[in-house]
């Protein structure tokens, strides 16, 4: 039995718009992954905020979740993340009370404090400069309103209020796993772009106070993972994503473009070190390489879950990436 028997996977999804199609095509694309890894058994989806991303779809965050709900029966569903600071917490309450009223037991609110986009969004999102900052307050804020209501209260979440929503702080800082520990709630690392911070899940373990959320640190980290039937194949598949990360140090983000035989003459030197240390956590192989090397990730870490991003050019080769990972919990690739 593989060691990964115990850990629970779960999908962060950006609903990814590929060359050549649109947004209401990654919608589809969303829906179909998320029934998919429900079906195998993986345990939440969550969908992340970006504004102004030319090939990511999720903006509306809180209504792509309610659509990817509405399409599932028992998956947990939520945000990776609510970038807090762009938003009055009042608002947030209601939009996450609204959806646990309706899909109940179901929804997690994972927060951020990043932009999650340039600075003229941020502008656009009247969002000021030191609004990250504020991101301390603003929890305390929103969990106020999610608490029970409180006689004289004078501005309620309704819905919202008095909802046992899970919240979850995420983050590719110590900043975050600080506060996470401090206040008690589950943490979500963001290795699948940040992997040099690896050292914030070891603090968050060591400052962890319990609380009536949490006895224990609860500890989830994300990674890219690239799965195919050899490790020749996934090599290939995934030159998508190192070119969404080429796109991304060039200041162009890109619609997913398809794979290619090889990266040599698209890059020059500076842009594939670049590339390869926003993805140095990245895993890519077939089955046995990826089982090992998830292996590793989770030994090293600690981590009590893994949040698997994936980045494919055909939706094919995402649904089969996510059927062999499922498969490494029992130890035989599908």
């Amino acid at each position: 039995m593989s060691s990964l028997a115990r850990i629970p996977f779960s999908v962060l999804d950006l609903a990814p718009i590929v060359q050549g199609r649109d947004a209401a095509d990654a919608f589809r694309n969303t829906v179909a992954v998320a029934q998919h890894v429900e079906r195998l058994g993986y345990k939440r989806f969550w969908l992340a905020e970006h504004h102004n991303i030319n090939g990511v779809a999720s903006s509306a965050t809180a209504v792509l979740i309610g659509h990817v709900a509405a399409h599932t029966r028992s998956l947990r569903v939520g945000s990776g993340g609510v970038m807090l600071p762009n938003h009055a917490p009042l608002i947030i309450a209601e939009q996450f009370g609204t959806l646990e009223t309706l899909y109940p037991g179901r929804i997690d609110l994972g927060l951020g404090r990043a932009p999650g986009s340039d600075g003229a969004t941020q502008h656009a999102l009247r969002r000021g400069p030191r609004s990250g900052l504020e991101f301390p307050a603003l929890v305390e804020e929103l969990r106020g309103f999610l608490a029970p209501s409180r006689p004289g209260q004078p501005v309620r979440a309704i819905p919202g209020e008095g909802l046992d929503i899970p919240i979850w702080l995420l983050g590719s800082s110590d900043f975050s796993a600080r506060l996470a520990a401090e206040l008690g709630l589950p943490f979500s690392f963001a290795g699948h772009f940040s992997p040099e911070g690896m050292a914030a899940m070891r603090l968050y373990r060591h400052l962890f106070k319990p609380s009536a959320t949490l006895s224990r640190p609860y500890a989830m980290i994300g990674v890219p993972v690239v799965a195919a039937e050899s490790d020749e194949a996934a090599r290939r598949q995934a030159t998508t994503q190192q070119l969404k990360f080429l796109s991304l140090v060039r200041g162009n983000r890109l619609q997913l473009q398809p794979p290619v035989d090889s990266m040599d003459g698209l890059w020059n030197e500076w842009e594939r070190e670049a590339v390869n240390q926003r993805l140095g956590a990245a895993i890519v192989g077939g089955p046995e390489t990826v089982r090992r090397e998830l292996e590793a990730l989770v030994a090293e870490t600690e981590a009590d879950e893994v949040m698997i991003v994936s980045d494919f050019y055909d939706i094919a080769d995402r649904l089969r990436s996510f059927e062999i990972v499922a498969s490494l919990k029992n130890g035989a690739a599908a």
